[in-house]
């Protein structure tokens, strides 16, 4: 596989203007490395007759997400995302998520929410923890588009609008962002795609330490060997 990688159409503050913590403008580059692991997966199941978002797993969402307008009024529409709209809601990040071109978000469902340690989500939607709430919806948002054609046969980090990498893994099946299995993908809002992940994805996530030890490990194996230096050869006085 080759390399791909993409520059985002904008800094990551920019995303932020007028929400309640701003962040610092950086350009972040988005960087999907793919790797050559090959790896079997079962029959896909036979495509519906009617057309509808593309799953990368035959894990079922009911209903399937429809986009209903922008990424807001979607997940507003599906009703599997109330935690995550009231997050959005109280981190001042509605409007972002609303007007802004050209977004990737992974959407947890409330499930996903539910299944946090206990206390965990009271704890976050307490408004004295209002700026760690806001960096934990950031982190499920790039700021460029990601469509399932880039994940696909592709494992790498992506810089997320929080700055911190979140791991795609598309060299098998189902595709994965972090740990979570994302299991409805490529539902296109009118201001970006929309993924849907089945845990509340954390930049702390095992998966993206064990694929920071792969690369180290695969870098090292790679490095050509420290040149060794001519001996000196000294002639006798004469």
């Amino acid at each position: 596989m080759s390399l791909f990688r993409f520059i985002t159409a904008a800094a990551a503050v920019a995303l932020l203007t007028g929400a309640a913590h701003a962040q610092t403008a950086a350009e972040t580059t988005v960087d999907v490395t793919t790797t050559t692991t090959t790896s079997t997966t079962e029959a896909a199941p036979a495509a519906p007759a009617a057309a509808a978002p593309a799953l990368a797993t035959p894990v079922a969402v009911a209903p399937l997400v429809v986009a209903k307008g922008d990424l807001i009024e979607t997940v507003k529409a599906a009703g599997q995302f109330t935690t995550f709209v009231k997050a959005v809601e109280a981190t001042n990040l509605t409007s972002v998520l609303k007007t802004n071109k050209n977004l990737t978000v992974f959407a947890p469902t409330d499930a996903a929410f539910a299944a946090l340690p206990a206390g965990e989500l009271d704890r976050l939607m307490k408004p004295a923890n209002a700026a760690e709430l806001q960096k934990l919806v950031v982190y499920h948002v790039v700021n460029a588009p990601v469509d399932s054609s880039k994940i696909v046969g592709a494992k790498g980090p992506v810089k997320t609008v929080a700055t911190t990498d979140l791991l795609l893994d598309g060299t098998s099946q189902p595709f994965r962002a972090n740990s979570a299995v994302i299991v409805q993908s490529d539902v296109r809002t009118t201001n970006g795609i929309l993924h849907i992940v089945d845990h509340v994805l954390s930049p702390s996530d095992p998966a993206i330490a064990a694929a920071r030890a792969e690369t180290s490990t695969a870098a090292a194996a790679t490095a050509p060997a420290a040149a060794t230096a001519p001996a000196v050869v000294e002639t006798p006085a004469g």
